[in-house]
C-alpha cells in the first residue's frame, strides 16, 4: 500500500517561515540569495503578494516571493521561486504560482505578471511559458537588465517575462 500524498496547502508565509525560505533559496544554488534579514522582511511586508507552500505539517515545502509594482499596480512581480529539493519534480511550482496569481487577481485586481529570467535558466523559462499558455495569456520577453548595469562582476542579463491580459 503506498501513501498518498495529499495536495499542498498554499498560503501566505509568515515571519516564522523567514528561515526555512532564505534555506531554499540558499540551497537552490541559483537563485541570488538576499540577506537571512530581507527573508524576514519580505515574509512580513509582502505576505499578500506572496506564497509558501506547506506539507501535512505545516512546513514549507517551496515559496513564491512578489510584490505589485509601484508604478503599475495591476502588474504582480515574481522576485524569487523555490521548491525544497526533496519535493521538486511534482509540479509544486506551477501549483504555487496559480494560487498566488489567482489570489492577486481576486483581491489586487492583477492583470499581469512580471518576472525577469537569466538565459539558460530552463527550470523557470518552462514554468512561466507554461504558466501563460495553461492561462490563455500572451508572453512578451525583453532584456530588463543588461549585463553591463551590474556592478558586481559578471552577471547575465535579466530577461523581462511580461505574461498579459491574465483572464479574470
Amino acid at each position: 500500500m503506498t501513501a498518498v500524498q495529499a495536495d499542498p496547502q498554499i498560503d501566505r508565509p509568515t515571519t516564522a517561515d523567514g528561515a526555512a525560505l532564505w534555506r531554499m533559496a540558499k540551497d537552490s544554488k541559483v537563485l541570488d540569495l538576499n540577506s537571512s534579514y530581507s527573508y524576514l522582511l519580505w515574509c512580513r511586508d509582502f505576505a499578500a503578494t506572496s506564497a509558501v507552500a506547506r506539507d501535512e505539517r505545516g512546513e514549507p515545502m517551496g515559496f513564491i516571493t512578489g510584490y505589485v509594482r509601484p508604478d503599475s499596480p495591476h502588474t504582480l512581480l515574481v522576485w524569487q521561486v523555490a521548491v525544497d529539493e526533496a519535493h521538486r519534480g511534482r509540479g509544486l511550482a506551477a501549483k504555487l504560482l496559480d494560487g498566488l496569481v489567482a489570489r492577486t487577481v481576486a483581491e489586487r485586481g492583477v492583470t499581469t505578471v512580471e518576472t525577469t529570467i537569466t538565459p539558460g535558466n530552463t527550470a523557470s523559462e518552462r514554468l512561466f511559458t507554461s504558466f501563460a499558455e495553461r492561462h490563455g495569456a500572451r508572453l512578451e520577453r525583453e532584456v530588463l537588465f543588461d549585463t553591463g548595469l551590474f556592478p558586481d562582476g559578471p552577471h547575465d542579463p535579466e530577461v523581462l517575462y511580461r505574461i498579459g491580459p491574465l483572464p479574470h
